[in-house]
């Protein structure tokens, strides 16, 4: 594997329309019959197989992000249906036919990225896309995908079923978001009337509904957890910034342990974290880097030049006198978040030094 997506093809048409989609795509490996080889494969980095397609589709289907398959639509629902698991882990899955009419999307339409993947590939063929997704076919809120984008997490994923239903079903559904990226409607038609979007669970609990979409990073108290999410999907949007300092060779245990209690104490998701931000002299920490690994978090760095330009409500003398700034940990957290004010400006725990920012707060 050395792209994302794989095309196979079963017949002569077929590796027609595969040679074209590897001209016209950069992230495919084709696939085809060694009977159909034209002598240049080698050159073009195409896999050529002896026979049949349906030994090689289970490696295909671990080892890539989608499968494009130019056969019969019911020849590849048999070749994939003892490998599903769930939409969260199952590739993209579409078919062409024979004579490049249509696009299907298959298998994870949303997750996945068939949906897309099908409307790019269709595009390539000048073919009809296919997808037969409710949320995609009325134009609607996709509950999966609301924000994925911008990196929201859906921390409840047992109830996207049931709440894509009422979505599609056009019942009332109630959007209450504290914080996050506000664009995520994708559509240029207003927002049905039926989902309705609050800034409070206050607001929000005024009017009756059938389910509710929650965007926050906040830790919900047992009582919005049972109004709100008995039927609803919770998301947590990247808004939450670290500001760190710590003592050289501060190991990665210590410094995730008090990440993780001063977000508990600060009733924030860990989910939500979207960086770390440190001074540029700690840029190579392991602890530090480790942690970051490990969570899929980036990691700022700022001079001491640039730390000086924030004010800040409890400079020391101390830290001045080894890194050059008053401060790390508070105006790290100001700088990367482009917040005005701390969530928690300062707490110190062993070795480690932490304040926390929302982002556009």
């Amino acid at each position: 594997m050395t792209n994302p997506y794989a095309v196979v093809a079963i017949t002569k048409h077929g590796v027609a329309i595969a040679r074209r989609l590897l001209d016209a795509l950069l992230q495919v490996d084709v696939f085809y019959p060694s009977k159909f080889a034209q002598g240049d494969e080698r050159e073009f980095g195409i896999h050529v197989f002896e026979g049949s397609v349906v030994q090689y589709v289970p490696k295909l289907f671990q080892s890539y992000q989608g499968i494009i398959g130019i056969v019969s639509l019911g020849a590849m629902v048999r070749m994939i249906a003892p490998l599903l698991k769930d939409k969260k882990t199952d590739p993209a899955v579409l078919v062409i036919d024979d004579r490049a009419n249509y696009v299907v999307s298959v298998l994870s339409g949303h997750l996945g990225g068939a949906n897309d993947l099908t409307k790019q590939v269709a595009g390539v063929l000048g073919a009809i896309p296919v997808i037969t997704t409710a949320s995609d076919v009325g134009e609607t809120l996709a509950v999966d995908l609301l924000g994925r984008e911008f990196g929201f997490e859906i921390e409840n994923f047992a109830k996207v079923t049931q709440v894509s239903a009422a979505v599609v079903n056009e019942q009332r559904v109630h959007i209450i978001q504290e914080a996050g990226e506000r664009n995520w409607w994708k559509y240029k038609k207003p927002l049905p009337s039926h989902l309705q979007v609050f800034e409070t669970f206050e607001s929000a609990r005024k009017q009756l509904f059938d389910a509710a979409l929650v965007i926050t990073p906040r830790l919900l108290t047992q009582e919005e957890e049972d109004t709100f999410l008995a039927n609803g999907v919770l998301y947590r949007p990247k808004v939450v910034v670290i500001g760190i300092g710590c003592n050289k060779g501060t190991s990665a245990l210590e410094i995730e342990q008090v990440i993780q209690t001063t977000l508990a104490e600060a009733e924030l998701s860990m989910m939500s974290v979207r960086n770390l931000a440190t001074i540029d002299l700690k840029k190579d920490e392991p602890g530090l880097v480790e942690v970051c690994a490990r969570h899929g978090w980036r990691l700022d760095t700022y001079t001491a030049a640039e730390l000086n330009t924030i004010p800040i409500p409890n400079p020391s003398d101390t830290v001045y006198k080894y890194v050059g700034a008053y401060g790390v940990s508070e105006p790290c957290a100001r700088l990367s978040s482009g917040a005005s004010e701390w969530v928690v400006e300062k707490v110190k725990s062993g070795n480690v030094t932490i304040s926390i920012c929302l982002v556009n707060a």
